[in-house]
């Protein structure tokens, strides 16, 4: 499985000053900063990097594609919290990472990128493989770095964890020309260390401003928590229970937000948003305070801004002081880290019954256990919402889940209910297809012991589907569920909806998926009925090895609710009763 590290030479370069090659001081700077895995492809101008690795205990991934290593170092960082790393050589191996850079940049993803350039006497010579990288992720990453000094290699690498973790977190990219890899410079790691951080001046949370939000929050009648994916990246799913509880406050998650609040949790109203559950979103409208926790009021989540929330005062808890008043004007702004200003607002909020406001929400949802799925009769047709649900029934929910982005993201997220935090790998921002797959592999580098699905549908699966040979070559279980419904589904959607029908471009011819797999050496099988689908998912939970399942769904179904593009949050095109799968089962 890979390269043969030599342990011993990396880790006395580590703790001794050295001189060392530039190509070295990459990998040595990278074990000092705990990287144990890269995701990378090889090329000339990155070749002394990759000549340097087998000295360092670095397990290195070779991807079939650039994009694919963003995408799993992107993945690794999701599930795991730490930073992911990516690697290509000059020109198109560093445009190819440019899709994964984005769409790490719109989620607040820390990855660090390391490419290669030609040498520093070429630079701007239109040389062959040359391209200004980062002139083109200027817009799409924190901070990158143009090195073409050797003794700059390690600043700029530890500078760009740095960033890549600190504050709001984001991609940093770090160019090295191919004349400083070959140099040499003393390495001390120490010396190395960037300047300690320092917060925005900003991210000081006045004494009023917690003042004046818990009186806003003592004086609600119908108050709701927005719940994002700052949650998990504040590390603060304690704190955020623990006002919901104490002040009886139901909470509404985000797409990125899923598993930051358990799903079973009686407080736990759902996804809000453009294919949120109904309730959450006429709550919202409804609601006489939102408290907003790690969220950025997308588009999204918002509707249209003219009619978005407009009886409710809104405290917005946010790192990112470029967020406030952004899209949403606020009446009281705490910029700062999620996980601290809860606590110093905490001692201030006092109990308070909010049961008439939650029975008001329950009362919305109507008689929910007619439409449980569960008691759907089987009509013989398989709906991608019925994989879904009984994925998440077979798993107990305990698996990681990697999505694409379309349909079956919005299904994954309506009926599998994510308990914990980092369980659910999937692009927000960007909406990147192609995702799925290799996000599933970085997943499962950074959490080897954890049960990964890798759910796509046939459009987006395609996109990066070479990457099945990586799933092979490093020998990972990866389960890949497909929801295959012979369409863009998505995009059909849209057309059914807004386009009379025009299905133009849609349509989609593919491959037989599982012989795809076994060319691969990938066991799999297709599924056409709701019967086979415990046994199918069984047998792929059972595999030694990686599995794909090929589900054959009902092509022409669509996600509902749904928001117009330009509406307000509660002009929702509803499920047409004729239709036997509702829009939002009660499983919780």
């Amino acid at each position: 499985m890979g390269n043969k590290p030599n342990t011993q030479s990396a880790e006395s370069h580590l703790t001794t000053p050295t001189r060392l090659t530039g190509a070295e001081i990459v990998w040595a700077t990278l074990v000092g900063e705990g990287v144990s895995t890269v995701f990378g492809y090889p090329g000339g101008a990155i070749l002394p990097v990759y000549d340097a690795l087998r000295k360092f205990p670095i397990h290195h991934v070779l991807v079939r594609h650039e994009q694919g290593a963003a995408h799993m170092a992107d993945g690794f960082a999701r599930a795991s919290g730490k930073v992911g790393v990516c690697m290509a050589t000059s020109g198109p191996g560093a445009t190819n990472l440019v899709t994964g850079i984005a769409t790490a940049m719109l989620d607040s993803i820390p990855v660090v990128c390391i490419t290669g350039n030609v040498s520093s006497k070429l630079l701007g010579s239109d040389a062959f493989q040359e391209v200004d990288i980062t002139g083109i992720t200027l817009p799409i990453t924190k901070h990158n770095f143009l090195i073409s000094k050797t003794e700059d290699i390690a600043h700029a690498i530890r500078y760009a964890f740095q960033i890549a973790q600190s504050g709001r977190p984001g991609p940093v990219l770090v160019d090295i020309t191919k004349d400083a890899q070959q140099g040499t410079a003393i390495f001390d790691f120490e010396a190395a260390k960037p300047r300690p951080y320092r917060p925005h001046p900003m991210l000081k949370v006045e004494d009023a401003g917690l003042t004046k939000a818990a009186e806003l929050i003592r004086n609600a009648k119908k108050p709701v928590i927005l719940s994002g994916h700052g949650v998990m990246e504040s590390q603060a799913m304690e704190q955020v229970r623990t006002l919901a509880e104490r002040a009886q406050i139901p909470v509404a998650l985000t797409l990125l937000g899923l598993g930051g609040f358990p799903a079973s949790h009686p407080l736990n109203l759902g996804m809000m948003g453009m294919h949120g559950e109904s309730w959450v979103n006429n709550a919202i409208q409804d609601a006489d305070l939102l408290i907003a926790c790690g969220m950025r009021f997308d588009d999204r989540v918002t509707g249209s801004l003219s009619t978005y929330a407009t009886k409710a005062k809104k405290i917005h808890i946010e790192i990112d002081p470029a967020e406030i008043n952004k899209n949403v004007k606020v009446d009281v702004a705490l910029v700062g880290d999620l996980r601290a200003v809860l606590e110093d607002l905490l001692p201030r909020i006092s109990g308070r019954d909010g049961s008439a406001w939650i029975k008001t929400i329950e009362a919305s949802k109507g008689d929910v256990s007619v439409h449980d799925i569960k008691n759907i009769p089987d009509s013989g047709h398989l709906y991608a919402a019925h994989v879904m649900h009984d994925l998440w029934r077979i798993t107990n929910g305990e698996a990681i889940v990697s999505t694409d982005v379309g349909q079956h993201q919005m299904w994954e997220a309506q009926y599998f209910h994510h308990e914990k935090p980092r369980s659910l790998v999937t692009s927000g921002g960007l909406g990147t297809m192609g995702f799925a797959l290799p996000s599933a592999i970085g997943a499962k580098m950074a959490c080897p012991e954890k049960e990964v699905w890798a759910i796509a549908g046939d459009g987006g699966f395609q996109m990066t589907a070479a990457e099945l040979s990586t799933i092979v070559q490093e020998k990972l279980k990866i389960n890949i569920a497909i929801i295959n419904n012979g369409y863009l589904g998505m995009v059909r959607q849209w057309q059914e909806f807004f386009y009379d029908s025009n299905y133009e471009a849609t349509p989609l011819v593919s491959p037989d998926f599982v012989k795809l797999a076994d060319a691969h050496g990938i066991s799999g099988r297709a599924v056409r009925t709701r019967a086979e689908l415990a046994e199918a998912v069984k047998e792929a939970r059972t595999c030694d090895g990686p599995f794909l399942l090929n589900f054959m769904v009902e092509k022409e179904d669509s996600v509902y609710p749904m928001i117009p593009a330009g509406s307000a949050l509660h002009e929702m095109i509803r499920r047409p009763g004729k239709n036997p799968i509702v829009e939002s089962p009660d499983d919780k």
